[in-house]
């Protein structure tokens, strides 16, 4: 049988207890999760991006089905690389459905072998988002509740 492997894409800036949640979740429909850090040319990153894989990968360290990687190319194109036949997007809200199936249609269309999995939010942990977490660190906030693991 074949290995189901699960991408889970984002910029992760940073990585919240969140997507921590969507991650252990998909572990219970996945052989293997890989947690790839990517580049949006529409986002300005606020913490380096080897330092959120440093994260990233401390958060997850006593799990050898979890790997993290960078990337700046096609997701479609990535999931072939590692033959991720998933994707895996954690949804809050309609908002986040509206944009994320876009995203879905599109990369369908150019891996037609990427099926696009979509986990509910924990209830606990939607009003969470990066931009909000950045911003109350930004201002000199303690967002330690909010992250899987401590900021340096």
């Amino acid at each position: 049988m074949d290995k189901k492997v699960a991408l889970f894409p984002g910029s992760f800036d940073p990585f919240t207890k969140g997507h921590e949640d969507i991650v252990l979740r998909s572990l219970s429909l996945f052989d293997e999760v890989i947690i790839a850090l990517g580049h949006n040319s529409k986002k300005a990153r606020y913490f380096e991006v080897d330092q959120m894989v440093d994260y990233i990968d401390k958060a997850f360290e006593n799990n050898d089905r979890v790997s993290v990687v960078k990337y700046n190319e096609l997701t479609a194109g990535l999931a072939k690389k590692y033959n991720a036949g998933f994707m895996v997007r954690g949804l809050r809200n309609t908002t986040d459905f509206e944009y994320e199936n876009g995203i879905s249609q599109i990369n369908r269309s150019l891996n037609e072998d990427l099926e696009t999995v979509f986990l509910i939010t924990s209830p606990h942990l939607a009003p969470i988002s990066s931009s909000i977490i950045r911003e109350v660190h930004k201002y000199g906030g303690d967002v330690r509740e909010f992250l899987p693991y401590e900021l340096d």
